[in-house]
Order: structure tokens, then C-alpha cells, then sequence
């Protein structure tokens, strides 16, 4: 978004907060930001192997630590995590709202290290953990913490003789993200999951052996009016905002709302969230 879209539709977030009142404006400051939603989803398909029934994914993405978001915040969404007790957890970017200025590392590593999954934890990168000079930083943290970088490749999970596949994609807008390198060797038959930053990359990754694109970067608009709808999102999430988009019968986009803000430290009519997927074999 050009500068001069972002202050007219900044403004316009402004009017409105200040149109509520100062009872909204706490509310939407203050109050929405920490109220986290589970957002519970099943997948269907007959090519989840009977041995990842009812195998469980949750998902959270950009946190944006250091902008109105605290580690102390951080915290209690990772037991909020921890309670759902994963078999995987996957974060879809956007970790520090400013990498190169955020100094507390140590402690955020600390707290991130404390997420537990049977089959691990997985990221990628966001627009944010590339901005600001943050590429090496955020890698760092992130392996810190025992998270493993799907950075244009995938990963196999193995059950027995069956397997699932976790694909993760570099980041649309300052990465290099390569579909072809990502997919190499995945079959059509293997069910697909990918980590996009952006949820617009759908409509490329839908063109590949791809079931299921798990993404954020757009907050949900962050700021949602009755009857309108997000007032703004950044590029590459102005096609596809917010919830579940089914491209075609083989190709699911979910689009998870975040945990934190940025540029603007509200959330109205649009709670953060984390998304708790449960696998389920239709064979």
C-alpha cells in the first residue's frame, strides 16, 4: 500500500474509533487485541491416511512482537497453545514488527522454546521478518527455539508407512519464493500442506499439488465495520482476507487473522486468533 492509501484509509480507521467514542477506543486499543479466538477447522479428504485421523494443527501467525505486543502477551497464547495439545504447530510469519530494533532476543527465545508438539514446530517467512534487516535475525531466534525453517522446501511426517506433507513457501513480497523447488517430488496422491505468508500466493499455489494453504499477513483487515467490512489489508492480501476460500474442489486457502497489529494498534470487530485444524481421513 502506497503511503497515501495508508493515511486515507488510516484516517478513516481514526474517524471511526473516534466516532464510537472513548469507551471504543479503549475497547479497540485496549480490550479486542488481548481477546484471542480458537478458531476450530476440520479437513476432509481421502488422502489423509487413516493414520493422521483426527491429527491436530494449530497455526498462529504474526505476532509482530515489540508493537503493542508484549513477550508477557506471548506467554499466555503459548499456554493458551500448549493446552490444545498439538501434534504440530506451524507459524506462518511475521514474528517482531521491527527486527532490527527489537533487543530482547533472549527472552523471546526463551518463551518460544516452551511451545511442545509431538511432530514439532515449523515457520516461514513473513514480509516483517525480512524487512528491517531481519532475514539472519529471526532465523537465528527461530532455530533458538527449536522451530524448523521451511524456507521453498517441505518436510515429510511419517506414520507408519503413510505420510503428510508440510510445504512452506519464502515470503511473496521481499523473499523469493520458488513453487517448483518448493514441490519437487511431491505427488499428487500425497496430501499437500502449504505455509504462505500471503494468502494471495493461492492463486499461483493452486496450480501445484497443493490441498490445504495455510496463511496470514492480513490481520483481517484488523479494523472491520458492520456492513463493510476490513476497511484496509496490505498488498498481497486484498483478494483473499480473512476465514476459509475453497479455489475448487482440491484446494483449500484458510487465512488466519493474527495475534498482533501493526502500523495501527487496534483490532475492532475482528479478534485475534489462532486456528486449531484436525485432519480427517475420508478413506
Amino acid at each position: 500500500m502506497n503511503r497515501r492509501s495508508f493515511l486515507k484509509k488510516g484516517l478513516t480507521s481514526l474517524f471511526v474509533l473516534l466516532g464510537i467514542g472513548s469507551g471504543g477506543y479503549l475497547y479497540a486499543r485496549e480490550i479486542e487485541p488481548s481477546l484471542i479466538e480458537i478458531r476450530k477447522e476440520k479437513i476432509f479428504s481421502d488422502k489423509i491416511a487413516r493414520q493422521f485421523d483426527n491429527y491436530t494443527i494449530i497455526q498462529f501467525s504474526d505476532t509482530h512482537v515489540g508493537f503493542h505486543y508484549s513477550i508477557d502477551q506471548l506467554h499466555e497464547l503459548i499456554h493458551l497453545i500448549n493446552a490444545q495439545e498439538p501434534d504440530m504447530i506451524v507459524f506462518t510469519g511475521d514474528l517482531v514488527d521491527n527486527p532490527n530494533k527489537f533487543h530482547d532476543y533472549g527472552r523471546l527465545q526463551e518463551a518460544l522454546s516452551m511451545l511442545t508438539a509431538k511432530d514439532g514446530k515449523y515457520w516461514i517467512y513473513g514480509n516483517h521478518d525480512h524487512g528491517g534487516y531481519g532475514t539472519e535475525i529471526i532465523r537465528q531466534c527461530m532455530d533458538n527455539s527449536g522451530f524448523v525453517l521451511l524456507q521453498n522446501s517441505h518436510t515429510v511426517i511419517q506414520r507408519e508407512r503413510e505420510k503428510l506433507i508440510l510445504a512452506g513457501i519464502d515470503d511473496g513480497m521481499l523473499g523469493k519464493p520458488d513453487f517448483e523447488h518448493t514441490l519437487r517430488s511431491v505427488s499428487e496422491n500425497d496430501f499437500t500442506i502449504l505455509l504462505a505468508h500471503e494468502p494471495d500466493l493461492a492463486d499461483k499455489a493452486v496450480h501445484y499439488p497443493v490441498d490445504v494453504q495455510l496463511s496470514g499477513h492480513s490481520h483481517g483487515g484488523q479494523i472491520r465495520l458492520p456492513f463493510i467490512g476490513h476497511v484496509y489489508t496490505p498488498l498481497m492480501a486484498e483478494k483473499y482476507v480473512r476465514g476459509k476460500f475453497v479455489l475448487n474442489p482440491n484446494f483449500t486457502l484458510f487465512v488466519n487473522s493474527g495475534i498482533g497489529t501493526t502500523r495501527l494498534p487496534y483490532r475492532l470487530f475482528c479478534q485475534p486468533e489462532i486456528h486449531v485444524y484436525q485432519l480427517k481421513s475420508s478413506r
